[in-house]
């Protein structure tokens, strides 16, 4: 089937018509033509088309297509080649957005220009973030020592960029990470205060690692009398989720913390872990408070009977 691209162009009303309008026709177009004809109008439309917020839906409709020249443009998208959009923040939106499609190819090659991009501390933020993110979904070892290095970074000024290459590290899973991660949080003791998010996500990575680690054991167990209850809840999780002979009962000196959900959490984690018999003890002995014997009661209502 031969394409009339400049006809589509000009039938979708780009350029001529308001933006909700056309990006309307555009997913209409999946109503006429067969897969193969309609990936090769999107990477046409892709190409020739300067408006970010349309850009944005079209690469949103090529996400379960996976085609190879798709993802040629979106990386051009990401490293701002062959891209004209006078609007700043649209800009930023719509790199990011291309950043997230490209990271669902998992496609090892893209890597580099993830990188190159998280390693520029010009780049704004946010597109840093997208690209952390996307190197953990990506799943590719080779990027574990750049992350780490963006972690590890005294001059690294935004903890926003830090927080996502944490979470990268604990989705890639090497235990190369482990060090790093638990010198910086013996590092940063004094600013913890501050960017406790940090330390919620580095206790979150560590949990994910999921090894058998004495460090990491002692990091948790620390970590369960942190003054952030968010932290104290990432530490029940990671404990929930870990092999360490120590966990259950390290988990049951949270069901008397001062804070009702990371007790209700640590019940509940409990509840995984031993089933209806930590129910029961809660209920039945004077020591647990009425808020927690309740939540037990109502986890027995849903789940046990």
């Amino acid at each position: 089937m031969v394409i009339d691209f400049s006809g589509i162009l000009s039938d979708c009303g780009v350029g001529s018509q308001p933006d909700e309008l056309v990006i309307k026709k555009i997913a209409n177009l999946e109503e006429f033509y067969e897969e193969e004809d309609l990936v090769s109008i999107y990477n046409f439309l892709l190409n020739n088309i300067r408006n970010a917020d349309i850009l944005v839906s079209i690469i949103k409709m090529t996400d379960s297509y996976k085609n190879n020249e798709t993802l040629s443009i979106l990386l051009d998208i990401l490293l701002l080649k062959n891209i004209e959009i006078e609007d700043a923040d649209k800009l930023v939106n719509l790199r990011v957005v291309a950043a997230k499609a490209i990271s669902k190819y998992k496609d090892p090659s893209t890597v580099g220009a993830f990188l190159y991009c998280l390693n520029d501390k010009n780049e704004h933020y946010k597109v840093r973030l997208a690209c952390a993110d996307a190197l953990g979904r990506i799943g590719d070892k080779l990027a574990v020592n750049s992350l780490i290095n963006v972690v590890e970074d005294e001059d690294e000024k935004s903890m926003y960029v830090k927080e996502s290459a944490t979470f990268a590290l604990g989705l890639l899973g090497d235990t190369a990470a482990i060090d790093p991660l638990i010198a910086i949080m013996d590092a940063k003791q004094g600013l913890w205060d501050k960017f406790s998010f940090l330390k919620e996500k580095i206790i979150e990575a560590l949990g994910k690692l999921n090894v058998n680690n004495k460090k990491i054991l002692n990091v948790l167990k620390n970590s369960l009398m942190d003054s952030s209850p968010m932290v104290r809840i990432n530490a029940i999780e990671a404990l929930m989720n870990s092999d360490f002979e120590e966990a259950q009962d390290l988990i049951r000196t949270s069901l008397k913390d001062e804070d009702f959900e990371v007790r209700r959490n640590a019940l509940i984690a409990l509840y995984n872990i031993l089933g209806r018999d930590i129910l029961d003890e809660v209920i039945s002995l004077p020591s647990y408070d009425a808020a927690l014997k309740k939540e037990a009661q109502d986890l027995i209502d849903v789940y046990e009977d």
